[in-house]
C-alpha cells in the first residue's frame, strides 16, 4: 500500500478568468486547423473570424490555406508570438504541443471540447501559462458576448429587453 498523497485533481479557470483570458487576447493559433468544413476546428475557425476581434492563424503542415488566410506549419513560424494557442490535436500530441507553445511564450494553452491532459495542464501552469480544457473557445466567446442563443443553445437568461426581428 502506497503512503503517497494522491494529486489534487486539476482544476479548470472559473467563468470570470476564462472571460479575463479572453479578454486579454489578441490573436489565436488554432493548432491542427483543417480546411474541410465538417472539423470542429473549421466551424471554430469560421466564427472566430468573422465574430471576433483576434487576429488568427491556422498551423497544420499540410494545408497551404484556410478559409483564405495562409497557414503554418508550426507555432514557431508565425509572424507573431500568439496569446492563446487553441488545440485540436489527438490526446498524444498534447505534449508536444505544450513544448511548442513554451518555446515561442504564448501566455496561454486552451484544449479543445473533449481534449484533457492533466499533465499537461500541470505543467503548463507551472511555466506559467494559463490553462483551460475541455472548453470550447467558440462557445466561450460566444458566451460572454451573448451569440450562444444564436447557435442554438438554451443560456437561461430571461431578459426584459424586446427581441428584434428580422
Amino acid at each position: 500500500m502506497s503512503t503517497e498523497t494522491p494529486a489534487t485533481p486539476w482544476v479548470a479557470p472559473s467563468a470570470p478568468d476564462r472571460l479575463r483570458i479572453l479578454r486579454n487576447t489578441g490573436s489565436i493559433a488554432i493548432v491542427g486547423a483543417s480546411n474541410k468544413p465538417s472539423r470542429a476546428s473549421y466551424f471554430v475557425a469560421t466564427y472566430l473570424q468573422s465574430s471576433s476581434p483576434y487576429r488568427l492563424y491556422f498551423v497544420n503542415p499540410v494545408v497551404d490555406e484556410i478559409l483564405g488566410q495562409r497557414t503554418y506549419p508550426s507555432l514557431a513560424d508565425l509572424p507573431e508570438t500568439p496569446d492563446l494557442v487553441d488545440v485540436f490535436r489527438k490526446h498524444d500530441d498534447l505534449p508536444a504541443v505544450l513544448e511548442e507553445t513554451l518555446d515561442v511564450g504564448a501566455k496561454t494553452l486552451w484544449l479543445q471540447l473533449g481534449s484533457w491532459h492533466e499533465e499537461v495542464a500541470r505543467k503548463a501552469e507551472a511555466s506559467g501559462l494559463n490553462v483551460v480544457m475541455d472548453r470550447c473557445v467558440k462557445i466561450e466567446h460566444a458566451r460572454f458576448h451573448g451569440g450562444l442563443n444564436l447557435a442554438g443553445f438554451n443560456t437561461g437568461v430571461i431578459s426584459s429587453k424586446r427581441q428584434v426581428t428580422a
